[in-house]
């Protein structure tokens, strides 16, 4: 059984302000930083 990540609240902040900097797609954040798509556009909303 997999156990959820806990992602601390730097990183969140560091994927969100990159996903609201537009200069990546959110497909190439959510490769690049291991994260799914849908999770980058809640921090970002959060953000």
């Amino acid at each position: 059984m997999s156990k959820r990540k806990n992602h601390s609240p730097v990183f969140k902040i560091k994927v969100a302000l990159a996903a609201h900097s537009g200069e990546k797609t959110i497909v190439e954040l959510s490769f690049e930083f291991g994260v799914h798509q849908t999770q980058i556009h809640r921090w970002v909303k959060q953000l």
